[in-house]
């Protein structure tokens, strides 16, 4: 049998066997048996997701949409960050059953198919604008399929969770030995196998962006929030001619709509640090704002992130200027 037949056979194996075990849900009992704590965690966390407070259109008299991001380095943000997991050469997935990050949500209900992605720029023009916050571009799959079951929704993945690693410089052989040729317009080449995937996993998204709408709802008297949409963001880098990595900004991977979001980060515990057995739920963690995020854009009519006018500190004064702004509103508003 030929190599890449082989690499094709145990490609379909490795995924039917993820595909068994993508639910990440919190547990102490291995596959041996063995119960890891005090008493066995048997139950399915299925709690249902507390409804937002209904808002009339014509009560909303003051609104601003805000772009902010959520640096995982900051201490106060590592439990969205923190256990990391692994995916080996194989294929495999290394996680924590107890805790988990989350980008392994993401990655797990993403793959099931229960999550829609968005991509940030238009299929039909990779190069042009990004402008994947306004959820134009979602990336399907067929009716009941996921990552296991759609080759197509497969393919399409592979772009907004991995990149392609080097190629081989050592072609395939056939059953005698010799190198495999084919021949393209007329010219013979050496046949190569194919470039493996590079996963991203916990480790390599050093931020989260999110679009939220900062409002004022003069029914109940309130400035109130919403988050719209979520990214992740890795690092964005270039080989130099010395073969070392060059860090050359950063690249939002897709988009995710939070309110279908809701459903899936409500049932996913965060770490506790007091107690092990009182834990909140991510979706717990972003209503009530339990985390630090710093403005990078604000809508204006430039349609331009603070970076463009502001370096520095500078760009971090004018965030913190935005936000007293939305802040003293209410305020200013109850002023006689």
């Amino acid at each position: 049998m030929k190599p890449y037949l082989l690499l094709s056979i145990f490609a379909i194996i490795q995924l039917n066997t993820n595909a068994q075990s993508c639910f990440c849900g919190k547990t102490n009992i291995s596959e041996a048996g063995i119960i890891d704590g005090p008493a066995a965690i048997d139950n399915i966390a299925t709690k249902r997701v507390i409804p937002l407070e209904y808002v009339r259109e014509a009560d909303v008299i003051w609104s601003k949409k805000t772009y902010s991001y959520i640096d995982l380095r900051q201490k106060i943000n590592q439990p969205l960050y923190y256990p990391l997991d692994e995916i080996t050469a194989s294929g495999a997935w290394i996680r924590d059953n107890k805790n988990v990050s989350l980008w392994s949500i993401i990655r797990c209900n993403v793959f099931s198919g229960d999550l829609t992605i968005y991509s940030p720029f238009s299929p039909d023009n990779l190069f042009g604008k990004r402008d994947g916050d306004q959820m134009k571009y979602p990336v399907n799959h067929q009716p009941g399929g996921n990552y296991y079951t759609d080759a197509t929704y497969r393919d399409n993945l592979l772009y907004y969770f991995g990149k392609l690693g080097p190629q081989s410089d050592i072609p395939l052989v056939d059953e005698f030995g010799d190198p495999m040729e084919e021949t393209v317009d007329g010219i013979r080449t050496l046949v190569y196998p194919p470039r493996d995937t590079i996963w991203y996993t916990s480790k390599d998204i050093i931020q989260y962006r999110i679009k939220e709408d900062w409002f004022f709802d003069k029914e109940r008297s309130k400035m109130d929030v919403r988050i719209t949409a979520i990214a992740p963001v890795v690092l964005d880098y270039e080989l130099d001619a010395s073969g070392n990595k060059v860090i050359t900004g950063t690249k939002e991977l897709f988009w995710l709509y939070f309110p279908e979001c809701r459903f899936i980060f409500n049932n996913y515990l965060l770490y506790n640090d007091k107690n092990d057995s009182q834990m909140m739920s991510f979706d717990d963690l972003f209503q009530k704002r339990r985390f630090n995020a710093t403005i990078y854009k604000e809508s204006n009519v430039y349609d331009r992130n603070i970076e463009t006018y502001a370096n520095g500190v500078d760009a971090l004064i004018e965030s913190e200027r935005i936000k007293e702004k939305i802040r003293t509103l209410e305020s200013d508003v109850w002023s006689y």
